[in-house]
């Protein structure tokens, strides 16, 4: 899966932006307090 593809999945979830990284960006999801890192490469490798 793409990046792009993930964040606007991971956004229409409900998710934000918490906070930028050196090598990810941190999301949180507001209604369980969960935060995801995801990393700053174009594709994942699954």
């Amino acid at each position: 899966m793409k990046r792009r593809e993930l964040i606007r999945q991971l956004i229409s979830e409900g998710c934000f932006l918490y906070r930028h990284g050196s090598n990810h960006d941190l999301y949180m999801n507001p209604r369980t307090g969960q935060k995801a890192p995801i990393p700053r490469h174009k594709t994942s490798r699954n």
